[in-house]
């Protein structure tokens, strides 16, 4: 049984020797043996030993480089991610007491007002000589959201964000990762930590890239490991430059991996191990299923490796040292229960002798009183061997409150099922698809209209943009 990896005090002192071992983006790369005995901060490192410091470099390879320097200085690392609103900064700066800002580009007071030190790192590190500063425990703040509302910080340590690795997994000395995800949110960091403990090297994604080029460019690099949201997928699964890649192994977390998703990397990827994890910010990595079904068998529940899992009034709630501390600064908010268990607010549904993922508590379509759940309806819709991916939203119904209607991309090639080319516009296939819902759903959760478009929206975080109509 793989027991959880042995771990360091910092970051930098899991970094392993390896003369192949590097991060990259899309514009520099680093040897992580340079990390060891050299600084991408040119000699300014101490000046943030026991500082609360918030992190905005662009790019996401400087990120990385700051992180691993200043885990062990920095009495807190606020790891701010891209897409975060202006407007939500200087809370954010006030409620975390930051006094240090690490950016990869100019000062801008306008950004952080009233913060007094200001640090420029590189994404290339220079050589330096050592800087003997006293160990200190960082605390690591990550941001839920911040792209349309105000967004919540979760306190993290190193101990509970490296949990969930363990140390006899992918430790070959030719494992590359990749991740669709950005590092400064959960799931990429996860990606990011274990790179950095394992032998192997780190691809990292570039905003401004398109599908088809990152995939060119983790191809370049023979990637192994690939990971990202089921959303992340299926845009890369359209993509011309999807063949470039050969994944030995493949995992999706971050939203539901239904079943049509598993099937199309199965064979798309014959050679990779297909996995899906649960996980969040606030509850750390759940679970990891590896059977190449969508759910998870109900014997996950309960305790396993420390890890506790109990589902309540259909709910997935779980207990465990991965989870975060605590929030920050949010006052009478409660991470916890009284018991300990983190509320994912994922709803479940036990069918024999497994649970199936119906959606978010906080997504929840009200029709006329009844429940529906988008992912649910998505998952069947899916299904057709005609569509390859689907956004089911609510529609405003001054009858029954809401209405469910659903927006569905199409492949793009001979349906070898039906023998025919799919035509956008197909009012047969739109009829086709309806009684598939019609068939397997009940009459409240079937799309009153549907509409074939050519792309879906993905937001920052890698799932799917959902607007009501």
């Amino acid at each position: 049984m793989n027991k959880p990896a042995t771990h360091a005090k910092s970051l930098r002192d899991c970094l392993r020797d390896g003369t192949d071992r590097f991060m990259s983006d899309a514009q520099a790369r680093v040897a992580l043996s340079d990390l060891r005995s050299g600084t991408g901060f040119g000699g300014r490192l101490p000046e943030l030993w026991g500082r609360s410091v918030l992190l905005t470099p662009q790019a996401q390879l400087a990120a990385a480089v700051a992180m691993i320097e200043l885990d062990g200085v920095a009495r807190r690392m606020i790891i701010c991610p891209p897409d975060l609103s202006a407007e939500h900064l200087p809370e954010v700066i006030g409620r975390a007491g930051v006094d240090a800002v690490v950016s990869d580009h100019e000062r801008s007071d306008t950004c952080s007002p009233g913060v007094p030190l200001h640090v420029r790192v590189s994404s290339v590190s220079t050589p330096a000589e050592p800087v003997a500063l006293d160990y200190h425990a960082t605390e690591w703040v990550l941001l839920t959201s911040g792209t349309t509302g105000r967004p919540k910080m979760l306190a993290h340590n190193l101990a509970s964000l490296t949990a969930p690795i363990k140390s006899g997994q992918h430790q070959e000395t030719d494992v590359v990762w990749g991740t669709f995800y950005d590092i400064r949110r959960y799931g990429g960091l996860q990606i990011f930590l274990r790179a950095v403990l394992g032998r192997g090297a780190l691809v990292l994604s570039d905003a401004n890239e398109s599908p088809t080029d990152h995939l060119l460019r983790l191809g370049t690099h023979a990637v192994t490991h690939l990971t990202g949201t089921p959303s992340h997928w299926r845009r890369a699964l359209m993509s011309p430059a999807a063949h470039a890649i050969r994944p030995r192994y493949v995992r999706l977390s971050g939203e539901i991996a239904d079943q049509a998703i598993l099937n199309m990397l199965r064979a798309f990827y014959p050679q990779a191990a297909i996995g899906h994890a649960f996980a969040s910010t606030e509850a750390g990595v759940g679970f990891e299923v590896n059977d190449g079904l969508e759910g998870f068998p109900a014997s996950i529940v309960g305790a396993s490796g420390g890890v506790e899992i109990e589902v309540e009034d259909s709910s997935l709630r779980i207990r465990s040292p991965r989870t975060a501390l605590r929030y920050i600064s949010e006052e009478g908010a409660s991470l916890l229960d009284a018991r300990g268990f983190v509320d994912t607010g994922d709803i479940v549904e036990r069918r024999g002798d497994r649970y199936y993922f119906l959606g978010r508590r906080s997504g929840v379509i009200n029709v006329g009183g009844l429940k529906v759940y988008p992912e649910e309806v998505e998952a069947v819709l899916n299904r057709h061997p005609a569509v390859r991916m689907s956004c089911v939203r609510a529609r405003r119904s001054p009858i029954t409150g809401s209405l469910v209607v659903a927006d569905v991309v199409l492949h793009g090639h001979a349906d070898a099922a039906h023998g025919r080319v799919v035509e956008r516009g197909n009012e047969l296939l739109k009829e086709e698809i309806l009684k598939l819902c019609r068939d397997t759903l009940p009459r409240h959760k079937v799309p009153v209209a549907l509409a074939f478009v050519p792309v879906l929206a993905v937001n920052a975080t890698g799932k799917m943009a959902r607007k009501d109509a």
